[in-house]
């Protein structure tokens, strides 16, 4: 429960994060967001449909479709997120903290990417396009910011070519591809790395190994110098998991030497999620 907790409070930041990205950036220059926050924006400028309520409204389905294929942990905290961030739109007043739209579109982006990224660190999105990026990149180790911008930059496009409006498309795009990297700056479980682990203490590391969702190989070894026979084990995990292996390592063998490599692919069984 108190992790939860915590989590919950993450993901109320991020929505504040994303709520000023919008209200102090993006939306007093008449940018436009990716996915179902973009076509909020779009209704609420040429209509006067309240943004935040629109916001709201449109995650519904796709909440309800990530419900059955993604979970409900992370639904529950996908919910949050929806809700919180639309309160704080509603909330905060629209002022544009900068006069040029390459900067607000720039800085704007940077804290939508921070929002989210912290909502998916957390273990939860900030709905719309992220649960569709989610169940996209769920087997796939795809970077989840490429994903999105991917799908956002083509809403973005056809929303420049029906108002006719290229410079808000364009900048637009650019606030879309600022807001992918940060993400994948933050949401780093799509980075594989293998551990080389050479130890004395081989029962030991493998009875706390073992107990995490991470398949270990046990590989006889001899050294060059010493001729001293030694074992290694080695594992795959994500960038994620791997302070907890480092945690591990230095209390059950402190004097282990370890070796860290990024994994440029992985095939077969490897659980992704």
């Amino acid at each position: 429960m108190p992790k939860i907790i915590w989590h919950s409070l993450v993901i109320i930041l991020g929505a504040a994060a994303i709520a000023c990205g919008f209200n102090w950036f993006l939306v007093p220059h008449q940018l436009l967001s990716g996915g179902v926050s973009g076509i909020s924006m779009l209704l609420g400028y040429f209509t006067n449909l309240n943004l935040s309520i629109m916001y709201f409204v449109l995650n519904i389905p796709l909440l309800v479709a990530g419900w059955f294929i993604l979970g409900r942990r992370f639904i529950i905290l996908s919910i949050v997120s929806v809700a919180a961030t639309s309160w704080f739109i509603g909330l905060l007043p629209v002022s544009a903290v900068a006069t040029d739209p390459l900067l607000s579109c720039v800085f704007g982006g940077v804290l939508v990417g921070i929002g989210t990224g912290v909502s998916f660190r957390v273990g939860g999105s900030t709905g719309g396009l992220d649960i569709v990026g989610s169940i996209f990149t769920r087997n796939r180790d795809f970077p989840i910011g490429t994903v999105m911008a991917g799908m956002n930059g083509a809403i973005i496009l056809l929303a420049g070519y029906l108002n006719n409006n290229w410079n808000i498309a364009l900048a637009s795009m650019v606030s879309i591809y600022v807001t992918g990297k940060v993400l994948d700056l933050i949401h780093i479980s799509h980075v594989k790395v293998t551990l080389y682990i050479i130890t004395n203490e081989t029962e030991a590391m493998l009875k706390k190994l073992l107990t995490r969702p991470r398949g270990v190989t046990k590989i006889k070894t001899q050294g060059a110098y010493t001729d001293i026979e030694k074992d290694m084990l080695m594992t795959v995990t994500t960038r994620y998991e791997l302070v907890e292996i480092k945690r591990i390592i230095k209390e059950t063998d402190p004097k282990a030497f370890v070796n860290i490599v990024e994994t440029v692919g992985v095939m077969g069984s490897f659980r992704r999620s």
